[in-house]
């Protein structure tokens, strides 16, 4: 088992999260690539944190939603969505190798993670954004029920999948996360 946490958030004079304190207890850090939060200086500021504690570093791509915190969801054509993806992860991509890292994984934001887990079209297009990008990256996405077909269908295309669960959120029934605008679903002390 690996810890994964969502840095590089911060963005301008705006500090999201504690970086360099929670850095150095992790395993694998997504990072913003600058359509939710980040921006060039965060990015290059949060890679070297990642090299500094050798942690293995994920592009965090989102819908283009600086606004609203890449929290909603956007109609975009299974084009844009891979463009979108190219965009974010070609963007981390350079910045990592610039300081001889490399990116090993995809972990979708927020809205763009919420649709690719309930959406076959949003989840299509993000495999294959990921199938023509010149190198090869993991996909990592919610282990839900229907887990082993996400990881089947990712796998006739040459795709590994890293499954995770969230630590600080509460699930449904049917082991989904809780929506966030239904209270309790960030977990702060209080019982799901």
């Amino acid at each position: 088992m690996k810890l994964n946490c969502d840095l590089g958030e911060s963005f301008g004079a705006w500090t999201m999260g504690l970086d360099s304190e929670v850095m150095p207890y992790i395993d694998q850090a997504n990072i913003a690539c600058g359509f939710h939060g980040g921006d060039p200086l965060v990015m290059q500021k949060t890679l070297t944190l990642a090299k500094q504690h050798q942690v293995a570093v994920g592009a965090h791509p989102s819908y283009p939603d600086l606004v609203g915190f890449g929290r909603r969801s956007i109609a975009c054509s299974t084009e844009e969505i891979i463009a979108l993806i190219h965009y974010q992860v070609a963007a981390l991509d350079g910045m990592a190798s610039a300081q001889e890292l490399s990116i090993e994984y995809v972990k979708p934001h927020g809205a763009l993670y919420n649709d690719m887990m309930k959406k076959p079209k949003v989840f299509e297009a993000i495999l294959t954004a990921l199938v023509k990008y010149p190198k090869n990256l993991a996909l990592m996405l919610q282990a839900t029920p229907e887990i082993e077909n996400y990881k089947a269908q990712a796998s006739k295309l040459g795709v590994t999948v890293y499954s995770e669960a969230f630590a600080d959120r509460c699930y449904d029934d049917e082991g989904r996360l809780l929506s966030r605008s239904e209270p309790g679903a960030v977990l702060n002390n209080q019982p799901c």
